[in-house]
């Protein structure tokens, strides 16, 4: 399976973006769903957004007309570009690769942080 890498969190003020990026070590080509979850200390995982390699998405309610998620296959690389950042939003992303689009997640990143400053 890829192995996954994600980068483009930081600290962010109430309002502001920020672009997520998650690379994949070989093509995501033939990788059904790609997703981004996120986690908060002291709080469950929840996902954020999915695509699959058609395209569809799906966003959490929270999310929803806020955070967009794209892929670039020929980059092998996912994207969360997340708008008018809330508190509530500061966490760790993670991405995931689904190769089968049948809930088996094979790839695990390691994450990155995002704060958001109120």
């Amino acid at each position: 399976q890829v192995q996954l890498v994600e980068s483009g969190g930081g600290l962010v003020e109430a309002g502001g973006s920020l672009r997520l990026s998650c690379t994949a070590s070989g093509s995501i080509f033939n990788i059904d769903t790609m997703a981004w979850y996120r986690q908060a200390p002291g709080m469950q995982r929840e996902l954020v957004a999915q695509i699959t390699s058609g395209g569809r998405t799906v966003y959490a309610n929270s999310v929803e007309g806020r955070f967009t998620i794209s892929r670039d296959d020929a980059k092998n690389t996912m994207y969360l570009q997340m708008s008018n950042l809330k508190p509530e939003d500061t966490a760790r992303y993670v991405c995931t690769a689904d190769p089968t689009g049948l809930g088996m997640i094979t790839s695990w990143g390691p994450g990155t942080q995002v704060t958001v400053s109120s």
